[in-house]
C-alpha cells in the first residue's frame, strides 16, 4: 500500500508507476483505492463511475477499469458536503458529520471490492488518501490504516520535498501513528527532489537511523512526463499561458470544476496557449471554454459574480469561439430548472443565453461511455458522460452518440449555433480525439487569420507511463519492494 504524509505528495503516480513496473516484469496487477474524494471522474465500461485516477492506474496495469478498484468515491458539491457514490452507483449527497456515520457500513462493500481484485490478480496496489496521521479521522478512517489492516498489507509512506519540510512530514506522521501503524510502514520514499543528492544524504541517514525504516529511494522532479492530474489542475491553474501559441484558449476555473482533464490534450499542444482563469482580466482570448462542474447553478451564479457574464459575450462578440462540456454546456443555455432540488435548494436559473436550450435538472445520475461523430467536421470522438441534467431545445446538434455502453444507438448530443463558434455537448474527453482537436484549433486559426497547425500532437498515455516506470525504476530499490511484496503474499 502507498501511503502519503498529505495529499498531492506523489501516491497516485507512484502507485501507477508500481502497477506499470509489475505489469512491465509480467504479473497481473490492479490497483485499488478504497475511498477517494474527486471531481475528476472516470465512467467504467458498465456505466459505473470512479475516479480518474484509478482509471489511469488500471491503464498502467493494461486492463480495464472497473468499479472495485474504487468502492467509494466522494464528490464534493459543498465545502461541508458530498455526493457519495458506491460501487459506481451515485447515492445522496451527505454532509461530513453524516459520513462520518455513514461510514461504518461500506467497510463490507470495501472487503469484497478488495477480495474479488485479490482473488482475479497476482498483486494489488493499494493508494491511501489524504495522510494516515490525521488524527481526528482515525477512529472512522476507512481509506488509509484501516484498509491496510483490511488487506494485511505493507505500507511505503511518501513525503514530497518540493516544498520543503519532507523529513518533518515523515517522521512527524510516524509519530502519529499508533504502534500497530507504525509496525506496517516498511519505509520511505522521497518525491519531487530537485538538486544534488549528496546534499540530501545527511537527511536520508538521519531519517533512517530515527525511525528504523529505511528510504527506498528518491525520485526527482518528472518535467517531461505528462499524466492525468488526480483532483488538482495543479500549475495550470491560473495567470500568464504556459507558452506563447498561435491561439489562446482560457478555461473557466469553477470553484467546483469537475473533469478539468477534458482539456488536457490542448494544453499540450505546442500551439495552444491554454489557461485556467478564475475571473476576467481584460484579456480576449481566441476562445473561452466553459468546464462541467459538480454544482452548476451555484458556479454559475459565481461565473455572472465574477464577471464572466458579460466578458464571455465580449469575447463571442469580438470573433471568439465559446464552448461547454457537460455543466458548461448547460450554462450556455436560456435556462435550467431544478423542480426536484437536485444541483441547490434553487428552483432553477437564468443561463448565459448563449444557445437556445433548457436544462432540467433529473434525480438519476446518466453515466455511460460513448463513442460519436462531430457532425460538422466528421472526426470520431469517443468518451463519457456523466451528468444529472436533460437539456432541450438546441436546433442544431453539435454531436451524434452512434455508441452508448458498447450497444449500437443514433442520438443527437449538444448544439451548435453562429457558425460552429458556440457550442456545447455531454461528451467528456472529445478533445482527447486527435481529429477534432486538429478541426478546432484550425478554427480559432481560421478566425484569427493565422495559418492552420499541419496535425494535432500525438498523446499517447502508454508511452509516457511506459517513461514514467522506467524513471522510477531507475531511482528506487525495486529488489527491496519486490522482497517486501513477497513477505506479504
Amino acid at each position: 500500500m502507498i501511503q502519503g504524509t498529505g495529499s498531492h505528495v506523489g501516491k497516485s503516480v507512484l502507485a501507477a508507476a508500481l502497477c506499470r513496473i509489475l505489469r512491465h516484469d509480467g504479473h497481473s496487477v490492479a490497483p485499488f483505492k478504497a475511498q477517494n474524494m474527486s471531481n475528476n471522474a472516470y465512467v467504467c465500461e458498465g456505466g459505473g463511475e470512479i475516479a480518474r485516477s484509478q482509471a489511469l492506474q488500471a491503464a498502467a496495469c493494461g486492463i480495464e477499469p472497473t468499479v472495485d478498484m474504487n468502492p467509494v468515491l466522494l464528490k464534493p458539491a459543498t465545502d461541508e458536503g458530498a455526493q457519495v457514490i458506491v460501487q459506481g452507483r451515485a447515492g445522496r449527497t451527505m454532509k461530513a458529520r453524516e459520513y462520518e456515520t455513514f461510514k461504518a457500513s461500506l467497510v463490507p462493500v470495501i472487503q469484497e471490492s478488495l477480495a474479488r481484485l485479490r482473488e482475479e490478480y497476482e498483486f494489488v496496489i493499494i493508494e491511501g488518501a489524504g495522510s494516515p496521521a490525521e488524527i481526528n479521522l482515525r477512529e472512522t478512517d476507512i481509506a488509509n490504516m484501516k484498509t491496510a489492516a483490511l488487506a494485511d498489507a505493507p505500507v511505503i509512506l511518501v513525503g514530497d520535498i518540493d516544498f520543503g519540510g519532507v523529513f518533518a512530514q515523515l517522521i512527524g506522521t510516524m509519530h502519529l501513528l499508533l504502534e500497530q501503524e507504525r509496525a506496517r510502514v516498511c519505509g520511505f520514499v522521497i518525491n519531487k527532489f530537485r538538486g544534488d543528492i549528496d546534499i540530501l544524504k545527511p537527511g536520508l541517514e538521519y531519517l533512517e537511523k530515527e525511525t528504523g525504516k529505511p528510504v527506498f529511494g528518491t525520485l526527482p522532479y518528472f518535467k517531461d512526463i505528462s499524466l492525468p492530474e488526480e483532483d488538482s489542475i495543479g500549475s495550470r491553474s491560473k495567470g500568464a499561458p504556459e507558452k506563447n501559441g498561435r491561439v489562446h484558449i482560457d478555461v473557466i476555473r469553477h470553484p467546483r470544476i469537475a473533469n478539468f482533464t477534458d482539456f488536457d490534450a490542448l494544453a499540450d499542444e505546442p500551439d495552444v496557449s491554454l489557461r485556467y482563469i478564475e475571473r476576467p482580466d481584460g484579456l480576449i482570448p481566441d476562445a473561452i471554454l466553459i468546464p462541467g462542474t459538480k454544482s452548476t447553478i451555484a458556479d454559475l451564479r459565481q461565473l455572472k459574480k465574477a464577471g464572466f457574464a458579460e466578458h464571455i459575450h465580449r469575447c463571442h462578440e469580438n470573433g471568439g469561439t465559446i464552448a461547454g462540456i457537460c455543466g458548461g454546456f448547460q450554462m450556455m443555455g436560456a435556462t435550467l430548472r431544478d423542480p426536484h432540488h437536485v444541483e441547490s435548494s434553487a428552483d432553477g436559473e437564468a443561463g448565459l443565453g448563449l444557445l437556445p436550450t433548457e436544462t432540467i435538472f433529473c434525480e438519476e445520475k446518466q453515466t455511460a461511455r460513448v463513442r460519436g461523430t462531430h457532425l460538422e467536421s466528421g472526426a470520431e470522438v469517443s468518451g463519457y458522460e456523466i451528468h444529472m441534467g436533460q437539456t432541450s431545445g438546441g436546433q442544431r446538434p453539435a454531436f451524434e452518440i452512434t455508441e452508448r455502453l458498447g450497444n449500437e444507438v443514433a442520438e443527437m448530443d449538444g448544439a451548435s449555433a453562429a457558425g460552429g463558434r458556440l457550442w456545447g455537448t455531454y461528451i467528456h474527453g472529445v478533445f482527447d480525439s486527435a481529429a477534432f482537436r486538429e478541426h478546432f484549433i484550425n478554427s480559432l486559426c481560421a478566425e484569427k487569420g493565422v495559418s492552420p497547425i499541419a496535425e494535432a500532437k500525438n498523446t499517447d498515455l502508454h508511452e509516457n507511463l511506459d517513461r514514467l516506470a522506467e524513471a522510477v525504476r531507475g531511482n528506487l530499490d525495486i529488489n527491496a519492494i519486490y522482497d517486501v511484496m513477497a513477505s506479504a503474499k
